[in-house]
């Protein structure tokens, strides 16, 4: 607020876009989906009588450097459109698109490696934990991927400019909520776990 020559003069306010209300109230509720998947693996974690035990989990560290930095391309892909630079964007975009599904094939090549080792959801406890907890953060990788894609798809159609920076930032907000979900299960399954 400024006072001026005795009238009062109030700022208008900008409220946020509706787009990014709903994408931070749709994290809101993933996040509590979240919490209640990461606090049954621990609370079960050691439990198991029978069957493999987190001895055979090997830290997926090149596929986590891959959706760590999907984040960091999915940001220079925004300012790239806001700039309005189409090519960069789309450049920064598909980038991120190949760094996702790297990680979701590090994540399909560790079951195949775990079930191998006789570790699937129904062998015990951890399997039943486990692959709920990382198959939940799987499933909203692949989401994000296709959600990527569609953009990636309008965007060689010539249908995503710098008018569409807005909404294109929102569906960022989704793919740094799944980097920064990863950081969570990782810690939990490849580090407190062990």
């Amino acid at each position: 607020m400024t006072h001026l020559a005795g009238t009062l003069e109030i700022e208008p306010r900008t409220l946020p876009s509706k787009g990014k209300v709903g994408m931070l109230t749709l994290i809101a509720a993933e996040s509590a989906i979240f919490v209640i998947f990461v606090i049954a693996y621990l609370f079960y974690l050691g439990k198991s009588l029978s069957g493999p035990t987190t001895a055979i989990l090997r830290p997926p560290i090149f596929f986590t450097i891959c959706l760590l930095s999907s984040s960091f391309t999915v940001h220079l892909a925004v300012v790239a459109l806001r700039g309005g630079r189409r090519a960069p964007f789309l450049g920064w975009w598909v980038l991120t698109f190949v760094l996702g599904a790297l990680f979701l094939l590090g994540t399909a090549l560790e079951w195949k490696h775990l079930i191998g080792e006789g570790l699937t959801i129904r062998a015990n406890l951890l399997g039943t934990t486990y692959y709920s907890l990382v198959g939940l953060h799987a499933l909203h990788v692949l989401v994000g991927l296709v959600l990527l894609g569609g953009v990636t798809m309008f965007a060689l159609l010539r249908k995503v400019g710098q008018a569409e920076a807005e909404k294109v930032d929102v569906l960022s907000l989704y793919w740094h909520f799944v980097d920064a979900v990863w950081v969570v299960v990782f810690t939990v399954v490849y580090v407190v776990g062990r």
